[in-house]
């Protein structure tokens, strides 16, 4: 049985569009996806939308339609972006769906019947937008520590989750899997939040009415938090012990914008214990993006919308570009020139041009039948050596959720693999018959490595990839297998490529 891999984005809000944001996470869980399954695992790699809360119920008012009318357009928005950006997720959960509405009563109904969640009163200060309390020191003048807006004083009764006795639990969690908050100085920020003292969580609201229902007392909805994070496990059937949930649970890695890391490294993982469930092996918060040195913001209409993108520059250049400029878990920023750059340089130039002059070599001096290779001299070696040591260095990045040392790696051996052309030479070696064995070892190893190469690039640029090695005459590589150095078999055809990036002039 092969081994398993689960892992998830935030689902996304519906009170807005798509934005680069929203695509960098799903773009960044997308690669760990295919290249985890390129490595032999089972996946299951979750995304969805968040439907319930105030906020969508304003915003469906001001548009003069229903809650649910509002989601299901801007759920279509997602999903069409998704497309097109080749997400390979396994499943799409909405909170409007019944599988999920009814995994969050049954949690809120257990903790209520165990007595982690108690009815009381809630007297504090209200962020809408965040849809969050605040107390009077954490406020900073008088507005939303978060967001900077206006709050309002709110006195209701509520439901409380007793958040506070689990604090020294989580802490041991916490000391005991040091990977569990990444990158590490997220998680010195949640150690010091926690030792701050945990309060008891109002989990329910009775200002509105979109969203589920508490059991037992309709005139209060479920806290859009319990309930959002809840669908992390009723995606795979809780609380049934379904086949989905025994195989995943836990997830391996929870992959989101830093902005909700505490719903997720200390909400969430509160909730579970006192459910007595297993928690996350990892939750990993990644940066924001400036745009030109500005932060994204509507008012400023800076907003990148990632179609527009897609549009100009193409899916995979797009896809390259998130995860290379920027090492994950750090701020990035966003700039056209930058992306132009990253396309000229690192993918037309390096990337395609060292497969179109090897294949139209392959096809001018073989009549593009692959020849076997001869021995390797210590050129070849090197090159041969460089393709192994970067799978090996692949696995330890992809693993740290390091994509754009990932990358590096990869663009080594392309680097190395131009190298090697003008280090060979093979113009000259054709015009001498006596070289022509030499010239076959040369041609062999060079279209031979980037094969390796086109197959690990399958995980971040799906389409280029498929193109890539249908020109070296492979099909579709799917295990591991096929990153063994000596997969191309002599006879193979080549054809010459096109080129797979033209570049952007002016």
């Amino acid at each position: 049985m092969k081994p398993t891999f689960y892992l998830t984005t935030p689902i996304y809000y519906v009170n807005d569009v798509p934005h680069i944001g929203h695509a960098y996470t799903t773009v960044a869980a997308d690669v760990l996806a295919r290249y985890k399954r390129l490595m032999g695992y089972d996946v299951y790699f979750l995304t969805g939308s968040d439907e319930h809360g105030q906020k969508v119920e304003k915003a469906a008012t001001t548009a003069g339609e229903t809650p649910l009318e509002l989601a299901d357009r801007v759920v279509k928005r997602f999903q069409a972006l998704w497309e097109r950006l080749g997400i390979s997720n396994n499943d799409f959960i909405r909170t409007t769906q019944e599988r999920h509405k009814k995994g969050v009563s049954h949690i809120f109904k257990d903790l209520l019947e165990k007595g982690d969640i108690y009815l009381g009163e809630y007297e504090d200060w209200y962020c809408t937008p965040c849809e969050t309390f605040w107390t009077e020191t954490q406020l900073i003048d008088g507005r939303c520590p978060d967001c900077n807006r206006p709050v309002e004083k709110l006195k209701e009764e509520s439901y409380f989750f007793r958040m506070s006795k689990y604090q020294d639990q989580l802490l041991a969690y916490i000391d005991s899997h040091p990977d569990f908050i990444q990158p590490k100085s997220k998680r010195n920020e949640i150690i010091s939040f926690v030792k701050e003292g945990l309060r008891d969580l109002s989990v329910s609201r009775t200002t509105f009415t979109w969203g589920i229902p508490v059991p037992g007392n309709d005139k209060h909805i479920v806290y859009v938090w319990f309930d959002a994070l809840t669908n992390y496990i009723t995606a795979l059937g809780y609380p049934e012990a379904t086949e989905d949930y025994q195989r995943f649970w836990p997830v391996n890695v929870h992959l989101i914008g830093k902005d909700i890391l505490r719903f997720h490294a200390v909400y969430w993982p509160t909730f579970l214990m006192a459910a007595g469930l297993p928690l996350p092996e990892k939750v990993f918060a990644h940066g924001w993006w400036t745009i030109e040195g500005q932060k994204m913001s509507k008012s400023l209409q800076n907003v990148v919308e990632p179609n527009m993108l897609i549009d100009k520059y193409g899916v995979d250049a797009v896809r390259y570009f998130l995860l290379r400029e920027v090492p994950f878990g750090l701020d990035g920023d966003f700039s056209h020139p930058a992306l132009v750059q990253r396309i000229n340089s690192d993918l037309a130039n390096d990337l395609g041009n060292l497969l179109s002059r090897s294949t139209a070599m392959a096809v001018k001096y073989f009549n593009g039948i692959l020849p076997a290779p001869g021995e390797l001299n210590a050129s070849d070696l090197a090159l041969k050596r460089r393709t192994e040591e970067m799978i090996v260095t692949m696995e330890t990045c992809m693993n740290d959720l390091a994509f754009s040392k990932a990358l590096q790696a990869i663009w080594e051996v392309i680097s190395a693999g131009n190298k090697y052309i003008d280090e060979s030479a093979p113009w000259t070696l054709a015009k001498d018959p006596a070289l022509k064995g030499r010239l076959a070892t040369v041609m062999y190893c060079l279209l031979e490595s980037q094969r390796i190469v086109h197959i690990i690039l399958t995980a971040f640029l799906p389409a280029t990839a498929k193109k890539a090695l249908a020109s070296l005459g492979c099909g579709e590589e799917k295990e591991l297998a096929g990153l063994t150095w000596g997969g191309l078999k002599e006879g193979t055809v080549i054809t010459k490529t096109e080129a797979l990036f033209p570049r952007i002039e002016g």
